[in-house]
């Protein structure tokens, strides 16, 4: 499949569509309270990077969107990677590594050195993704700490 990964605008009727697919498929694993996903508003927040992946015919297939973070105390940026989604249809085609890899870039680009995600014990391949890319898991942070549902990984750029 040809694939190509641009910065583009969230508020698009194909993007907004993957969007809700991806609210639909949390919301199917964990309770509402327990899921973190960011509104559209979110995404066009200033400094907000968002990602789409995009077929040859130009159809949306995937999202990932990169939210920089207050620096921590050694004064290093640090970003968090959220609203990663691939249509279930496009799984195996190598979307998921092309969104990392433009938002690790992007994000790199832009003086993050760190990224941080978080994602739900339930989704097994993205556990197995994010490890297979070299992400490690780390301590909760942010308003993930005390989620029993939620386990946060974190990755040197």
């Amino acid at each position: 499949m040809a694939l190509t990964v641009t910065r583009e605008p969230p508020r698009q009727g194909d993007v907004d569509a993957l969007l809700t697919l991806s609210g639909e498929f949390a919301a199917a694993l964990y309770p509402p309270e327990s899921n973190f996903l960011l509104s559209i508003d979110e995404l066009e927040a200033p400094g907000v990077l968002f990602f789409v992946a995009r077929t040859a015919a130009g159809g949306a297939v995937g999202t990932a969107a990169v939210v920089p973070l207050r620096p921590d105390d050694s004064g290093a940026i640090t970003a968090e990677l959220k609203r990663m989604f691939v249509h279930p249809e496009a799984r195996g085609e190598g979307v998921a590594g092309l969104l990392l890899d433009a938002a690790e870039a992007a994000a790199l680009a832009g003086g993050i050195r760190r990224m941080v995600l978080e994602t739900g014990p339930l989704h097994v391949a993205a556990l197995a993704f994010y490890r297979a890319h070299g992400y490690v898991e780390i301590p909760q942070y942010g308003q993930y700490v005390g989620e029993e549902l939620s386990v946060c990984f974190g990755k040197d750029l």
